[in-house]
């Protein structure tokens, strides 16, 4: 049997002492004699300047609906629009998802990197991302997250064609879904839109929803309306469409968030830009163009004469001579 005794009182006090002396030994040897080194130990100075008389400033964010988003999906989404202009050139090189080797994305190495620093975001599919596209690239990315069939086969038959998980592994800004209003899959393109709005609620991705127009199907202000109102109204933070030269101020003005002008068809440099010009002065927030610029006779001029457009409002005709200048200066130099 063992019987605990208690230590004397003069003990206790001793090893308390040796504790205390241990620990101002610590203390001293961490901030020295003087304890001005310690933290917040300048809280009785009056210097610190608080500014109680005015008011914090908050800065809204720039762009249209998107005030309620998150930090880090409103951050984004400032890498895909310019916010001094509040408006984007993205540069569109995702039409190998269903059409393969497009004229002129033949080799994006030779005819797509050399125009990087030019664009303020760029579309295209996480193949090419991966491949290609250097990782040194800061602009935004937004990356195709649909897709299925081919050229040969019925277009609006889209799946979902990218994991939440991969869009976050390669930093992107936004995701692009194709809607097809009025086509054969219809609902089954509104549910891809949807799903990935909600996975990108998750994560603060942005969904870019793209109304996809099929062959037989009328293009004009009342449908682009009605497509444009139903990405946005299920959650879409922005559209893509296409111009149309009567009542696209009315698509604008009645969808709550930013709209993308598509490019569209190759067109010739002056109508391409007159086209661009149009559209951000009747409330476009930029353009997308793809084949407007990369199948350009100068690719590189002709994106820097979007970018005046779209971001300084430069008329068309000025945008074109600046376009012929950069181009016979650039021939000049390759030739």
């Amino acid at each position: 049997m063992f019987i605990l005794h208690s230590q004397p009182a003069s003990i206790d006090k001793e090893m308390e002492s040796k504790d205390n002396h241990k620990a101002e030994l610590l203390f001293t040897n961490t901030f020295g004699k003087d304890q001005s080194a310690m933290p917040e130990f300048d809280a009785e100075k009056e210097s610190k300047q608080f500014y109680a008389d005015i008011p914090v400033k908050h800065e809204p964010f720039f762009l249209k609906g998107a005030g309620a988003l998150d930090w880090g999906m409103q951050n984004r989404l400032a890498r895909v629009f310019n916010p001094a202009s509040g408006r984007t050139v993205m540069l569109a090189i995702d039409h190998g998802y269903f059409q393969g080797p497009t004229t002129g994305l033949e080799r994006v190495d030779l005819n797509i990197v050399p125009l990087l620093p030019y664009t303020n975001a760029l579309m295209l599919t996480r193949g090419i991302l991966r491949t290609t596209i250097p990782a040194s690239f800061t602009h935004g990315v937004v990356l195709r997250a649909s897709g299925g069939p081919s050229i040969l086969k019925e277009l609006s038959n889209e799946q979902i064609a990218v994991d939440i998980e991969d869009a976050v592994r390669l930093n992107v800004s936004a995701m692009a879904v194709q809607v097809f209003v009025g086509g054969e899959f219809e609902t089954q393109s509104i549910h891809n839109m949807t799903r990935l709005v909600d996975a990108g609620l998750r994560y603060g991705i942005a969904t870019l929803g793209v109304t996809a127009v099929g062959k037989d199907m009328v293009r004009n202000a009342k449908y682009f309306r009605l497509a444009c109102r139903i990405c946005a109204e299920l959650g879409a933070q922005v559209v893509k469409t296409y111009y149309v030269p009567e009542g696209f101020e009315t698509i604008t003005a009645s969808c709550p968030v930013p709209v993308v002008m598509a490019g569209g068809k190759k067109l010739p440099e002056l109508d391409a830009l007159t086209m661009a010009y149009r559209a951000v002065s009747e409330g476009a927030a930029g353009v997308d163009m793809g084949r407007n610029i990369f199948q350009s006779d100068a690719p590189t001029a002709m994106i820097q004469a979007v970018g005046k457009v779209v971001h300084e409002l430069m008329k068309p005709e000025q945008a074109h001579d600046f376009y012929q200048t950069l181009r016979h200066e650039i021939a000049g130099v390759t030739s």
